[in-house]
Parts: C-alpha cells; structure tokens; sequence
C-alpha cells in the first residue's frame, strides 16, 4: 500500500512539473509573439522612412508613426487573451501600472490635441493674409503673411518611467503576471517613443523626441536598436520641423517678396493656398485619430474601472 501512495505521488508530481512546463512554454511563446508584433510593425516602419528620404518628417509619415499605437495596444490586448488573465484576476500593482500608463497616454494625447489645434490657428491667421491679398489689400495682407510660429514643449518632467530599467533582466517569464508586467513596460516604452516623435514634429523641435526616447529602459532600447538611430537622424536632421510647415512657410516667403517688390503675385498665391488647403486636411485627418485613440483608452479605463468597482460590492 505504501509503496502504491509512492508510485502516485510520483505520477503526479510528474504531471505537474509536466503541466508547469507546459504553461511556462506557452506564457513565453505569446511574449514572445506580441515582441515579434511590435518588432514587425517597426521595421515596416522603418522600411518607410529609409524609401521616404528627404520627404520625412512630413504628415503621412507621422500618421503612420502614430497607426503603431493602437497596433501595439492591440497586441497588448490579445495577449491578455492568449494568457487567460483577464484585468479583473491582475494583482493591484499591475492595475496600477496599467492604469499610470493609460493616464499619461490620454495626457500625451492631450498635448498632440493642442499642439495640432496650434497649426490649425497659424494657418487660420495665414488664410485671412491670404484673403486680403485676393482682396487687393496687399500692404495689410504682408502683416499678416508671417511664417508659421512653432510652440517649444517639454516632456521630461511629466512623463519619465521608474522601475523600468531594472526589469526584463533577471525575472523568468513563468507566470502570468511577470508576462504581462514585462509586456507592459514594452508596451509603455514603444507608445511614448512615438509620441515623442509626433510631438517634436509638430512643435519644430527635437526636445520631446531627445526626452522620451529612453523612457522605456534597456529592454525597449534593445527592441528599437537601429530604428531609433535612424528616426534620430531625421528628426535632428530637420530640427523636428513638418516638411509641410517648412513649405508653407517657404510659401510665404515667396508671396511677401513678391508683393514687396511690386511684382504680381498670383500664381505663389495659389501655391500657397494649395498648400494651405492640403495642411487643413492632414491637420483635421491627424487630429481625428488622435480623438478616436483617446476614446478608446478612456473607455478602456472606464471599463476597468467600473468592473473593479462591482466586484467590491
């Protein structure tokens, strides 16, 4: 009898470092394939900044630098799903992480928001000069035709991540929560990397960019390697100005000299007006996005927050 319980805890100690093995295996696996989505969706990225050249930062090329957010947060969600550990069962500590990331993430949303409601005034000011020229008030209208004004802004202060540093090292991924913690400072990381990008684009300065690009610590810093150095090369190259801003101003420049030389101005009139009109549309079409993105996260939290609050009554 003794020796039948022995042969029994055997088995069963068997099928449970089997099963422990197992789970280990497929907690790593999906790590694995959500790392292998943020690592594609880079490249793909970095693929269209190398064929774009001289073309970037320009719009279309921010916009898809902005497309990788929702695409990582997606990632991010399925592979809750694949784990089988849904927000309701995480720990306090990982709700709120979560919760501090999506926060800063509406907040970052915030400044895109103003930084692009910025644009849409200075080409507001730009289209009234504009008029005045049709209008055959050309002496008003050069009071008016003044190049885009950039607003300088800083991220550090607000927006710089403890702890991350240090994970990713050591800690073996054989537990649900280490999965998700690891895949949250990822997540974090690459999220802010872009933002960063956008906002040094939109405010003609390479501060933001400088600021968040190591947020994320080693383990997004391995992640981004070469794609990194690289987008850093096209922002400081161009001091994060819009190819778009330096053409309308370019533009401008055009129209005032002709007006003050007394030369006709119709046709760098209508090239700026061209332009202002194809910056309109980016501006709004950007600015959707980021309203969309922002609803998203906010009912995301508001979700989590509202399951949270039924489970305590």
């Amino acid at each position: 009898m003794v020796l039948l319980l022995q042969k029994i805890d055997k088995l069963y100690s068997k099928l449970e470092n089997y099963h422990h093995s197992h789970q280990s295996q497929a907690l790593s696996s999906s790590l694995e394939a959500f790392h292998t989505l943020v690592c594609s969706s880079l490249n793909s990225f970095l693929s269209t900044s190398r064929s774009a050249g001289s073309e970037v930062p320009s719009f279309p090329w921010i916009q898809q630098c902005f497309e990788l957010i929702p695409i990582i947060n997606n990632g991010f969600a399925k592979l809750v799903v694949a784990v089988d550990y849904p927000m309701t069962e995480w720990e306090g500590d990982s709700v709120e992480e979560y919760l501090r990331y999506t926060l800063k993430l509406l907040e970052l949303c915030n400044s895109i928001t103003c930084s692009l409601s910025h644009l849409g005034k200075e080409r507001l000011s730009l289209s009234h000069g504009l008029s005045l020229v049709e209008n055959s008030s050309p002496c008003l209208a050069v009071e008016h035709l003044r190049q885009i004004q950039v607003q300088p802004k800083s991220l550090s202060k607000d927006f710089r991540f403890q702890g991350n540093e240090e994970h990713g090292s050591r800690e073996p991924f054989t537990t649900k929560k280490s999965v998700i913690h690891q895949a949250l400072v990822v997540m974090e990381g690459m999220v802010f990397w872009v933002c960063g990008i956008l906002m040094s684009s939109l405010v003609g300065n390479t501060k933001p960019y400088m600021e968040m690009r190591h947020s994320g610590g080693r383990l997004v810093s391995s992640l981004l390697a070469g794609l990194d150095l690289s987008v850093g090369e096209v922002i400081v190259e161009n001091h994060g100005m819009l190819k778009e801003v330096k053409d309308i101003n370019d533009s401008v420049a055009g129209l005032v000299s002709a007006i003050q030389i007394g030369r006709k101005s119709k046709a760098e009139a209508e090239e700026l007006q061209r332009r202002l009109e194809m910056f309109e549309k980016m501006v709004e079409g950007l600015g959707k996005e980021v309203a969309c993105l922002f609803n998203k996260v906010l009912a995301g939290r508001n979700q989590l927050l509202n399951g949270f609050q039924h489970q305590k009554h």
